[in-house]
């Protein structure tokens, strides 16, 4: 059975056989793992990690997929497949033991930072996550402070989350290839006593209204919410703009602005 790519689900299955293995092996999963794949796809990833876990979870939301995956994993091992929207799947409803789940996926491209913010809500589950994502995204993703590609996305995952930049993909991995070269990310949830956000949705606006405008200042960005007298009291200077300040900087923001939740 075949199965052509839907635009509508941002479909670019990976075939490259060297790239897989290249991935499996970042992922380094072992027996014992709970793995959970976002888009099985094809099973391209699927296969090989089922080789080592005997049994995982995929979200698929593609029905016309899921007896194909069934199909091609049935000789291989057991995967239990749920139909269902990424983006509205509670992931922690997966966690049945004391096993963290372990996250993989070839996110589609066109809604992957919603994605990144909703499994974020689902962290204190989740022992680690290995997406394929755009390289532009994920080099936003692991930006530092001062840089042009530093900005609201760098600053809510890294918050919560050890990000790192493992390879790129090229193209010609994919079919059909896409736009765009691809990346590797790792993200590692922080344990709780390693998170310095205290009130988090007073923060997450704060991060958005920092960099809502970015070529202008903090004090301009902030307007209505902190003057720039009480910006330049926490330490910060107020004609400074978002991309050089450091979570913890926001963090000061957000709890002297007096945001309820």
């Amino acid at each position: 059975m075949s199965h052509r790519a839907k635009k509508r689900f941002g479909q670019n299955f990976l075939h490259d056989a060297s790239v897989i293995q290249r991935i499996v092996d970042v992922i380094d999963p072992h027996a014992d793992d709970h793995m959970v794949e976002i888009g099985p796809g094809q099973a391209a990833l699927t296969i090989p990690l089922l080789r080592v876990v005997s049994e995982m979870d995929a979200i698929e939301v593609d029905r016309d997929l899921i007896p194909i995956v069934e199909r091609t994993c049935s000789p291989v091992g057991k995967v239990n497949l749920t139909n269902a929207d990424a983006l509205k799947f509670d992931f922690s409803t997966l966690r049945h033991d004391e096993r963290p789940l372990r996250l993989v996926g070839n996110l589609p491209y066109n809604i992957s930072t919603p994605i990144l913010f909703h499994v974020l809500e689902s962290r204190a589950a989740i022992k680690d996550m290995h997406f394929m994502l755009q390289k532009e995204v994920v080099d936003r993703m692991a930006a530092g402070p001062g840089s042009k590609t530093y900005g609201r996305l760098s600053v809510m995952l890294q918050a919560y989350c050890d990000v790192t930049h493992l390879f790129d993909i090229g193209p010609g991995a994919f079919d059909p290839p896409p736009k765009v070269d691809s990346s590797i990310v790792r993200l590692v949830p922080k344990p709780d006593d390693q998170i310095v956000i205290t009130h988090h949705a007073a923060f997450a606006q704060i991060v958005k209204q920092c960099f809502e405008q970015r070529r202008k200042t903090l004090r301009n960005n902030l307007k209505g919410i902190l003057d720039g007298d009480a910006i330049e009291a926490l330490g910060i200077n107020p004609s400074a703009r978002a991309e050089t300040l450091s979570v913890e900087d926001f963090q000061t923001l957000a709890e002297a602005a007096g945001i309820t939740e």
